[in-house]
Order: C-alpha cells, then sequence, then structure tokens
C-alpha cells in the first residue's frame, strides 16, 4: 500500500477514535440507535428485507420473459439471458461503493438515493423501444439497487448488540433469496413481458414509499455531526469544508476497503467464494427448472414457476429452526462453557458457522437428489421435494456467512456484505449463460450431478474455516 495510503488510513483511524469517544460524550442513551423502540427497529428491518427480496425478484422474474423479449427485440436466447446476467452483474459491482458511502453519509441517504434511481430507471426497462436501451437500463438498475444486499447488514449491527442482533439477521438474511423463488412464482402468471417490468414498478413504488417513512439514520458518526451542526453552526461550516476538500479522497479510500478485504483478508476470500459458488448453483437453477419440468414433465410455463416453491420452503424450513440454533449455541451452557473457555471466555465468531456446516451438507444432498430424480419417468413431486433440503442449505450457508461477517467485521460491516456480494453476484451473473449449452453436453442428470460434486467438494469448507478462523482473524487487519 502506498504512503499517501497509509498516511490517509491513520487518518480516518483517528477519526474514528475521535467519533467514538464523541459518541459517548454527546449522544444520550436514548439518542443511540440501539436504543430505539425496539418495534421500530423491527420495522426498519421489515422495510429493508422486502426492499432486498424486491430486488432479487426482480431478478429471477425475467427468467420467464426471455422469449419475449426475444420475439419482440427479434434476438436470440443468448442475447435475452443477458438481461439477467447484466442486471446480477450490476447487484455485484454497486455494493462496492454504495457500502462504504454508507459508512461515510450515513445509511439513509444511501437507501433513499439508490431505491429513488431504482425506481425511476425501471421505466425505461418496462418501456424500452430497443434491445440496447432495455439492456443497459437492467444494469444500471441493478447497480442502484444493490444498496440492500450490502447496507441492511450495517443497519442492523448498528441498531442490534451482540447479542440480540442474530434474529434480525436471521430475518434479513431470508430475504434477498426467497426474492428469486418469488420472481417465477409471479412472471410465470402473464403472458406479455412488459408485465412483468410494470409489476417491478408498482412494488418499487410501494417500498419506496416504505424506505422515507419508516427507515432511521442508524451511523453514529453521522448522528453525532448532525448533533454538532445543530449545537454550532460555526463547527457546522468547518465541518462543510472539510466535507468539501477531502469528500473525493475520503469516498476513494473508502470505496476500495471492500476490495482490500477480499483480496488480503483469506478468510473473507474463501468465505465469499464458497457463497458466491453456490448462488451461481441457485440462479443456474432458473434457467435448469424449464428444461427437467417442461421438457421432461410436460407442465407448463405457469406450473414451472410453482416449482420454485421448494427452494422457498426450504428457505423457510431453515428460518424457523433459527431458535433452536441459538438455543443450541448460545444459550446452551453446556456448548457455550466448552466452546468460549477454549477462547478466553469469550463465544468465538467461529460458533456462528455450525449452521453452515450443516447447510453445505444439505445442499449437497438436495441436488444429488434432485440430479437422480429428473428422469420423466419419475413422479414429478420428487425433484421438487429434493430442492427443500436444496433451499434449507442455501439459507443455512448465508444465514452462518452473514453472521460472521458482521460478527467479525464489524466496523466495516456494510463493506464486508458488499465484497461478499460482489463475489456472489458476479457468479451469479456468470453461471446462467452457460446454462442451456451445459445441459444439452451433458444432460440433466449429469449437468445436475455435475453441480452437486462440485459442492460436495466445498461441503468440508465451514468445518476448515471453524478450524483456522481463529488464527486467520488474529492476522487479519480488518477482524475485530
Amino acid at each position: 500500500m502506498s504512503p499517501s495510503s497509509t498516511d490517509h488510513e491513520k487518518e480516518l483511524s483517528k477519526d474514528d477514535n475521535h467519533d467514538n469517544c464523541a459518541s459517548s460524550r454527546l449522544l444520550q442513551e436514548h439518542e443511540h440507535p440501539q436504543h430505539l423502540p425496539t418495534w421500530r427497529k423491527w420495522l426498519a428491518v421489515s422495510v429493508t428485507g422486502s426492499a432486498s427480496a424486491c430486488v432479487t425478484a426482480t431478478s429471477s422474474m425475467a427468467a420467464f420473459a426471455e422469449d419475449g423479449v426475444s420475439a419482440d427485440f427479434h434476438v436470440g436466447h443468448t442475447v435475452s439471458v443477458l438481461q439477467i446476467s447484466l442486471y446480477v452483474l450490476g447487484l455485484g459491482l454497486g455494493p462496492m461503493v454504495l457500502g462504504p458511502l454508507s459508512e461515510i453519509y450515513g445509511r439513509r441517504p444511501v437507501y433513499r438515493s439508490s431505491y429513488g434511481l431504482f425506481f425511476a430507471l425501471s421505466w425505461p426497462v418496462a418501456f424500452a423501444p430497443n434491445i440496447g436501451v432495455f439492456l443497459a437500463f437492467r444494469f444500471i438498475t441493478g447497480i442502484c439497487g444493490a444498496a440492500f444486499l450490502s447496507v441492511p447488514g450495517g443497519s442492523i449491527s448498528d441498531m442490534f448488540s451482540d447479542q440480540t442482533f442474530r434474529r434480525p439477521m436471521a430475518v434479513y438474511t431470508i430475504c434477498p433469496f426467497l426474492g428469486p423463488v418469488v420472481g417465477p412464482v409471479v412472471s410465470g402468471y402473464h403472458l406479455d413481458w412488459r408485465w412483468t417490468y410494470y409489476i417491478i414498478l408498482m412494488w418499487a413504488f410501494g417500498q419506496l414509499i416504505a424506505i422515507f417513512l419508516f427507515i432511521p439514520e442508524t451511523y453514529v458518526p453521522v448522528l453525532i455531526k448532525a448533533k454538532l451542526i445543530r449545537q454550532n453552526l460555526h463547527h457546522a461550516s468547518e465541518t462543510k469544508m472539510h466535507t468539501v476538500k477531502h469528500v473525493a479522497k475520503a469516498i476513494a479510500f473508502s470505496c476500495y476497503t471492500p476490495f482490500r478485504l477480499l483480496f488480503s483478508d483469506m478468510m473473507a476470500l474463501l468465505l465469499d467464494t464458497w457463497n458466491a459458488v453456490i448462488l451461481g448453483i441457485l440462479y443456474l437453477a432458473f434457467q435448469v427448472f424449464p428444461i427437467i419440468f417442461e421438457g421432461g414433465h410436460g407442465f407448463t410455463v405457469q406450473e414451472t414457476g410453482l416449482g420454485y416453491l421448494g427452494i422457498g420452503l426450504g428457505m423457510i424450513i431453515g428460518l424457523a429452526t433459527q431458535p433452536y440454533w441459538n438455543r443450541y449455541i448460545y444459550l446452551s451452557s453446556r456448548f457455550y462453557i466448552r466452546v468460549s473457555q477454549r477462547n478466553g471466555g469469550i463465544l468465538p465468531p467461529e460458533a456462528r458457522l455450525y449452521m453452515g456446516q450443516v447447510g453445505g451438507i444439505c445442499v449437497s444432498i438436495g441436488l444429488f437428489w434432485l440430479a437422480f430424480t429428473t428422469y420423466p419417468a419419475v413422479p414429478w413431486i420428487v425433484p421438487i421435494l429434493a430442492s427443500v433440503p436444496f433451499g434449507c442449505g442455501i439459507y443455512f450457508v448465508y444465514a452462518s456467512t452473514f453472521t460472521y461477517l458482521v460478527t467479525t467485521y464489524r466496523p466495516i460491516a456494510a463493506s464486508a456484505m458488499a465484497a461478499n456480494s460482489a463475489m456472489r453476484s458476479t457468479f451469479a451473473a456468470v453461471f446462467p449463460l452457460f446454462a442451456g449449452a451445459l445441459y444439452a453436453r451433458l444432460g440433466t442428470v449429469g449437468a445436475t450431478a455435475l453441480m452437486a460434486g462440485i459442492t460436495a467438494i466445498m461441503a468440508p469448507f465451514p468445518f476448515i474455516f471453524a478450524r483456522l478462523g481463529p488464527r486467520l482473524r488474529k492476522k487479519s487487519k480488518f477482524a475485530v
């Protein structure tokens, strides 16, 4: 790292320390975001969660609009699939900027501006006159909506303490993954592809109103600065001059943080790569289910859309088991004492990965089950049942990973989530592009078994992470 970067890092570190000290002096207990009324905190979690579901549902809804786009714009199937890949690529790139910006200007301005642009720029998608405009704005709306895949992790970290943030994090985790499951169910029930995007516009408009009404500012340094400005106008002018002078440098440095975390912190890189492969396979399933059910079982488009509910049911089952995981890991005195005694009396972040260990196994089992039940002679309900453990495993993997990232990298939680989102969304953008060729070459059984084999190879990862985590955290420049 360059000397100037190092000096700026030290400068920001001093500012952070000053903010932390000022927090104890300037913010009264009732003003701290962790002391907001419980109902208000949960309302904010619900709004950010439903907004993230809308953003991710917008990606998968397009799976059933491919034929209409191809016909209206006279393009091939591969070009029409780009409406998914470009949008998901935007979801991956957006958090790298929007996540760090929330740690400069606060959570609420980023939520409002990004989702306002997401809504406004969805209109050119719905009414696109040609394929160029359509694909360009699909990519741009993906970038705009991406704030809700990274910043909510920071908001939850702001509002909830280490002892209370597990449940809201569990609820938020399921939302961006239920979105892609709900999308095909909705889009499978109309013929005109433009209605897919009309529905997105209506949903996004309702979400935008809720964001303006119900999401408070929760980032402590921003709350401190706002209070200083109210109390001292001279300090306000100084703050403004300082912001104008340093804003470009601060933004550049903050946007660099997710990249630096991703490529210099081994634990973050390994976890994000594991997450990326699993999300890529999930998006591959959106291309595969029509092959399995329409081609093999004679399903209509609407019936194929309902087939995704098996994945959604698995995720809901995973969420329903969250209290049992909390009781075992955090409330079981026998487990807590045994693990904490090995770590100086503190429960380590690696305890959050135990759920991911079960999740990695469930994902592999579900895919193998799906692979060998795709034959037309097998009743259609059997492969749908196979998607239940697949969906449950996906929830376990991401719930454990998100909780681990927020716990381990709490000072830069939004940036840590941004790095994760960028990695997994990039894989999700690429995988659907080769789905058709892969399944044409290997067949439904061979191609699905290949995906299952890859997840089986990766299933030991959370066990390895839990073992190596303490050693890697000691070497990390970011881990608390």
